[in-house]
């Protein structure tokens, strides 16, 4: 099968080896230099068999567009390079097809960038699936649950300015044709410490930022907040509040936007945030200490302002709030007792309440998620399952947190030694197949440190830390995580991957605290500080903070706090237990580390019924650099990950295995003998498949239940012979289909032909006799005709001898009047000229008479002073009349006939001498200025109707002021843009209906940008040497037609086409680009001004038509009217 273009030129341009097990030699070196290779050419992605090695680039690569998901669409997954989409297709078209479900499990550090290669596959899989107003929705709405849940779950940290607080994995569930109609997400452990404390250098969770950066003016005012996130105690601990590559503002509009899409109501929505509000309120709230009569002390509110402000956001009683913060209620039996709380007390309650609120809002949001892209029918389902899940963390201080996520990637990593290791090897051992034993790091025995829960007495010093602290979580007196680190001592001392400062192989390690243990992870190890290890696992509320928040009337309180309901006196409490007549449990709850480990079982179960399919994420180095990979770091990775053994195992094995049943039945088309049944032995037939396509015995395997292939290229073979086959079977069927479907048609027509020539012979008789009548009508009709023409055409020519006549008398009375007026115009010449040569006679005369009485030379000199004096005179009146020394007065003082020439000269020479002294006032832009006006001169007058409008008004450029716009130096920031030469509102017509839409159009001295004016996100930035040619109309329009250049490379700035702008500076527009494009390339683009001109608007070549005198002028540019009709686009002007 021939190879897309595009395809083509990703294997022509492929660096190293793509597939780690072609590695030679095989050692840890080859492989690590292989990946960096490939990451020093932005190639990030490489195969060890199936399973896919990420490196984060910390940058954006072009590896994710429509197009590259086209080229990897239905293709084997060693077809191409190695992409997450490769991967995704196998993954989705083995669902789809063979009806297994499937799950992407992506593992890796955090900040190696599994959340982006979860966003990746969505991406893939709405993008390959099926298409339709419904699946769209669903599309959307799974989508859209991404950036929801990330602004509530994600947060900056010191390795990750995205990395994600909490497990995700999400259920997609697609229906028999592979299109998705729903989809179940399950949340594990979100980090709500975060909530009241963060270390320095990070932040708290991205939606606290996002609403004070993006919410309205007057919705925060309603929210009782202020756009200040350093007002926020639990913001600006850390020194972390900015982040140079978050944009809080845009990414809270896309917040609320995903959740508008998946279904939350404009109430709900106000709801989430109010509750985000009180959590901010309440983290500002101060507490004073105050000593009690009886000597304990207690302590009071010292803002009660916020107080109050939580209080209406909550819709509570500002009392019963501030009770629930400074007091707590004893129950023993049936004696309540109230004590105060300490300052230390009421922070620790406040902290406590906000976590509590903000944890189960979120597990909220998942579930109201859920019941937004559940599947709302009954009907067969097909599961592609995707984990995106906290990477494995080792902190300088590392705590509760750290150490149940790095249980949860523990038991991935394990899940993946089962799957692809241990499972690979005992399945060929099963099979009987000849194998190659690898030895493998299997982390099962620290999986049995952390969760094992045997508590027989056999068994006391063989239990697991999440059980021991269980354990002295339920211990009555005063359990402090000292004496956890005690009992944890004396039980795990003799555990090979446990260490304590208190232990004897331990006591002389300086780098380990006396406060701490060790775990020896298969990422390496990994210091734990046993502080707030018991607070944080018990995770208790009191009774009077659950109950204070039960009673408030906000819409979700009462189904975050379930357990508050309390019998009361006050009426209020009465009606809430009216509404909710549970019972109230003295029962203790589970920790929160019991309730992970159950959760991170269940996940296991999931993962284990699924198809597993593997991305191992790789980060490059710690500081977040593209471009720089660290081979300390990288190393770490591949051993703690376990790729080098992976690569073994692929090595010592098969790429392909298959049921027999199974393949017999994809391939049975391939043998004459298995076709169309089967009905003998399964092997016997899959052995006759295989002999009649030739393979060799070397290349496959018969086990006891698989057929098992070694070379992809072999399974390749099959695949594409099969698709042939299939399609030379469709082709039969559609032959006899099509014979029947002609035959019957046949019959069908011969039985109609009877009736249809029997009508059709009446038909035709009819139709000759009105024929011929008509023709006997015409011929009448003709005579008549002729007749009359001959009687009109004499009396035409009975009136033109007539007039003939009088215009010969005419001309004969003209020509008499004529020659008596020139006999008379002789006479009167005669006589002047008569009295002409008398005068001159009697001038002759006098100087007769009177020249000796005069001296020869004084006629010549007095000629002279006449020449000189007059002269004198022309200078002097000229001086004396100089116009002013604008280079714009044409006023010049007028002149004798006998000095027009020298008049003319002087003109020119004070014209090119005030030019000069004024161009010497000039500055440097100012000349530019008067360069443009020249430029603007040259191509446009006498050419465009509007030109003259234009010249007296200055080229100003900058419309907007948009240089100081924060939004524009951003962008500016990324594409170098700094040099502005032009900023407006254009409206742009659509290349495809003619529709027009108003844009920011940029022109700096490097690129053309087209900017969305409302959010100013950047659509197209084309670099100004690929203008090649503008066009524009003689008429009065403002529009002008950018033509681009068309790359052999097939260049992305390109593929749009042409661009059609209108403004009321088209001229200074036009003008300003072709500056530009001739300071580039040092050649000015071509100008057109004609009524037509071609555009290339994408693949389309269209002709585009300026036209005069239209009616039904178009709304959007003023006085233009714009049509598109296939390969015609007609502007129009009235």
């Amino acid at each position: 099968m021939a190879l897309h273009l595009g395809a083509q030129y990703i294997l022509e341009h492929n660096v190293g080896i793509s597939d780690a097990v072609l590695l030679h030699p095989l050692t840890e070196e080859a492989f690590i230099e292989n990946i960096k290779k490939r990451f020093s050419h932005e190639q990030i992605y490489t195969y060890i068999g199936t399973v896919v090695v990420s490196v984060n680039p910390y940058k954006k690569l072009p590896l994710y567009t429509p197009e590259v998901i086209e080229e990897y669409r239905s293709r084997n997954i060693y077809e191409l390079p190695p992409h997450i989409y490769a991967i995704s297709d196998e993954a989705y078209r083995s669902m789809r097809d063979r009806n297994l479900d499937q799950c992407i499990i992506i593992s890796g550090e955090s900040g190696a960038g599994k959340t982006e290669a979860s966003k990746v596959i969505m991406q893939y899989v709405a993008q390959v699936s099926g298409k339709g107003r419904e699946i769209d929705r669903v599309k959307e709405q799974l989508l859209q649950s991404n950036p929801v849940l990330e602004a509530f779950g994600n947060a900056k940290t010191l390795r990750n300015d995205n990395s994600s607080r909490f497990g995700k994995y999400m259920d997609i569930e697609f229906d028999f044709k592979g299109d998705p109609i729903g989809g179940v997400i399950t949340n594990y452990l979100l980090e709500k410490s975060r909530v009241a404390s963060q270390i320095p250098g990070e932040r708290n969770f991205h939606i606290f930022y996002q609403l004070l950066a993006g919410a309205d003016p007057t919705f925060l005012e309603t929210l009782k907040l202020s756009p200040k996130p350093e007002n926020y105690g639990f913001l600006n601990r850390s020194g972390c509040i900015k982040v140079d590559a978050i944009d809080d503002a845009k990414d809270f509009n896309m917040v609320k936007t995903g959740m508008e899409v998946i279904g939350f109501y404009r109430t709900e929505i106000t709801e989430v945030f109010q509750l985000v509000a009180s959590v901010l309120k309440l983290g500002n709230v101060e507490f004073s200490h105050r000593s009690n009569a009886d000597g304990t002390d207690g302590c009071d509110i010292s803002n009660t302002g916020e107080i109050a402000e939580v209080a209406q956001l909550l819709g509570c009683l500002e009392q019963n709030l501030t009770n629930a913060l400074t007091q707590r209620t004893v129950e023993v039996k049936r004696d309540k007792v109230k004590t105060d709380f300490s300052v230390a007390g009421a922070v620790y309650a406040r902290d406590a309440l906000c976590k509590a609120i903000y944890s189960r809002l979120f597990s909220w949001l998942v579930q109201r998620i859920n019941d937004s892209i559940k599947v709302k029918t009954e009907q067969t389902r097909k599961v592609m399952g995707v984990l995106d899940i906290y990477g494995f963390e080792v902190f300088q201080t590392n705590r509760y947190e750290q150490f149940i996520i790095n249980y949860c990637n523990e038991k991935l990593q394990q899940i993946f030694i089962e799957l692809t290791l241990k499972e690979e090897q005992e399945e060929y051992i099963r099979e009987g197949i000849e194998w190659i034993h690898v030895d493998y790091f299997n982390n099962a025995v620290i999986c049995d440190l952390i969760e094992k829960s045997d508590t027989s007495v056999a068994q006391k010093n063989n239990v697991g830390i999440l059980a021991l602290l269980d354990e002295q979580c339920l211990l009555p007196g005063n359990v402090t995580d000292k004496t956890f680190l005690e009992k944890l001592n004396q039980t795990c001392k003799d555990h090979p991957h446990f260490e304590s400062r208190t232990l004897k192989k331990n006591q002389s390690d300086r780098t380990l605290p006396h406060d701490a243990f060790r775990l020896k992870h298969y990422a390496g190890n990994v210091t734990y500080k046993v502080d707030g290890f018991i607070d944080k696992n018990n995770d208790l509320l009191y009774r009077d903070l659950s109950q204070a928040m039960y009673a408030c009337r906000h819409n979700l309180m009462k189904k975050l706090f379930p357990e508050g309901y309390h019998k009361a006196l006050d009426t209020q409490c009465l009606v809430n237990s009216l509404r909710n007549p549970s019972q109230k449990s003295l029962k203790r709850p589970p920790t929160a580390g019991s309730q992970f480990k159950a959760s991170v079982q269940e996940l296991m179960k999931n993962l284990l019924s699924k198809n597993p399919n593997y991305i191992r994420c790789i980060k490059p180095n710690d500081d977040k650099q593209s471009g720089t990979l660290d081979l300390e770091i990288v190393k770490h990775q591949v051993r703690y990950l376990g790729l080098m053994e992976n690569i073994r195992v692929k090595r010592a094995g098969y790429a392909y295995r298959q049921i027999y049943a199974q393949f017999l039945y994809r391939y049975k088309m391939l043998a004459d003998e298995t076709w169309p049944s089967w009905h003998g032995d399964v092997v016997e037939g899959v052995k006759l498949i295989l002999a009649n396509q030739k393979i060799q015995q070397d290349e496959i395997a018969f086990g006891k239940s698989k057929l098992f292939i070694r070379n992809p290229k072999t399974l390749f073979d099959l695949e594409e012979t099969r698709r042939e086959r299939m399609h030379f079977l469709a082709t039969l069927i559609q032959k006899v289909w099509k014979g029947h479907v002609k035959r019957e048609h046949f019959l069908l027509m011969k039985r109609s032909q009877v009736v249809i020539s029997s009508r059709f012979r009446g038909f035709y008789g009819q139709k000759q006799y009105k024929k011929k009548k008509a023709a006997t009508l015409l011929l009448q009709c003709c005579t008549r005709r002729w007749k009359a023409r001959k009687v009109l055409a004499e009396l035409k020519h009975e009136k033109r001898c007539q007039l003939a006549a009088t215009d010969i008398q005419k001309h004969y009375r003209g020509w008499q009047a004529r020659k008596l007026l020139a006999e008379l115009k002789h006479a009167k010449r005669m006589e002047w000229a008569a009295r002409v040569i008398h005068k001159y006679y009697l001038g002759w005369k006098v100087r007769k008479n009177y020249k000796p009485k005069f001296r020869r030379i004084a006629g010549p000199k007095v000629a002279r002073f006449m020449v000189v004096a007059l002269k004198r005179k022309f200078l002097l009146n000229v001086r004396d009349k100089l116009p002013s020394l604008s280079p714009v007065d044409n006023k010049w003082p007028s002149s004798p006939k006998m000095y027009k020439s020298a008049s003319d000269q002087l003109q020119v020479m004070h014209h090119k001498w005030r030019c000069r002294k004024y161009r010497r006032k000039l500055s440097e832009a100012q000349k530019y200025t008067l360069r443009e006006k020249a430029t603007a001169s040259d191509i446009f007058k006498d050419k465009k109707v509007i030109y003259p409008e234009s010249v007296p008004r200055p080229f100003k450029g900058d419309y907007l002021n948009i240089r100081g716009d924060m939004k524009w130096k951003k962008i500016h920031s990324l594409t170098n843009d700094i040099n502005l030469v032009f900023a407006d509102l254009v409206h742009k017509v659509n290349r495809a209906n003619g529709k027009i839409v108003q844009q920011l159009l940029v022109v700096s001295s490097q690129a053309f940008l087209v900017i969305d004016h409302r959010t100013m996100t950047l659509k197209y930035r084309i670099p100004i040497e690929f203008i090649e040619k503008i066009s524009l109309s003689p008429f009065q329009d403002k529009l002008a037609v950018f033509h681009m250049k068309k790359p052999e490379n097939g260049d992305r700035f390109a593929k749009k086409g042409d661009f059609i702008i209108g403004n009321e500076h088209i001229i200074e527009i036009v003008t300003k680009s072709s500056l530009c494009v001739k300071n580039k390339t040092n050649t000015m683009p071509e100008i057109s001004i004609s009524p037509q001109c071609s555009g290339q608007f994408g693949s389309s070549a269209v002709q585009v038509s300026f036209q005069q005198g239209a009616k039904g002028l178009e709304p959007g540019i003023p006085g233009v009217k714009v049509t598109r009709k296939k390969h015609l686009m007609l502007i129009s002007e009235p």
